[in-house]
């Protein structure tokens, strides 16, 4: 049984130790259909081209599905399709998922980052906004800051376009706003605490997907 799983700066192809399924880069338009033409037993969607690209299309996803093709997404683009797409079978996994499914995000720009080439891996070279957010909520919820200073940071980086989010440019712009001191001790605070939520569910989905094969 054969399983395809699209994934780039969510999950570049050097950091997946799980055997078995066969590893292809982020979704452009067609990609999907292409591969659920081999028929394979699942396809995983986890990352795909959003800005100048066209995107994999909802009529792919639909088409493997009435091929008998277990699709599921989660993390980035995958998180946005499964949302859209549930009720026709696709599954959908993770915390970003449920955002989306739960209407709590809407925004493209949530999952969307600027990424290296693939001969550098696809590595991430900006902040998604879902990681900023579950870092946030995790630092709120052990007491470590209040729902304000919260809600300034989540605030101040969604203000920005999404390939110049990054936690210095976070850093940065909060300076404008508290002081020098209390700049340095947030930063230490949400390093120690950083959530990569788009990781955890990409490998998430990849656990599901070995079962499921």
């Amino acid at each position: 049984m054969k399983a395809i799983i699209f994934s780039g700066p969510s999950l570049p192809p050097t950091s997946i130790t799980i055997e078995g399924p066969e590893w292809r880069p982020p979704l452009r338009q067609g990609d999907l259909y292409r591969a659920a033409l081999e028929d394979p037993t699942a396809l995983g969607v986890i990352d795909g081209f959003f800005d100048t690209t066209p995107t994999v299309w909802h009529e792919e996803i639909l088409f493997a599905l009435d091929r008998g093709i277990a699709v599921h997404g989660a993390a980035s683009i995958g998180a946005l399709r499964a949302a859209e797409l549930d009720v026709f079978g696709m599954r959908g996994i993770g915390v970003i998922y449920e955002w989306f499914r739960d209407e709590k995000l809407q925004d493209d720009d949530e999952v969307a980052v600027l990424s290296a080439p693939a001969e550098l891996g696809y590595q991430p070279l900006s902040e998604p906004m879902v990681n900023i957010r579950a870092t946030v909520e995790r630092v709120m919820s052990r007491r470590l800051i209040n729902a304000e200073i919260g809600r300034l940071i989540v605030d101040l980086a969604k203000s920005m376009f999404f390939k110049q989010r990054t936690w210095d440019a976070v850093y940065a712009s909060l300076r404008q706003h508290l002081s020098h001191q209390e700049v340095t001790e947030l930063e230490r605070i949400l390093t120690i605490n950083y959530v990569d939520q788009k990781r955890a569910d990409a490998i998430l989905l990849l656990q599901t997907i070995k079962e499921l094969v």
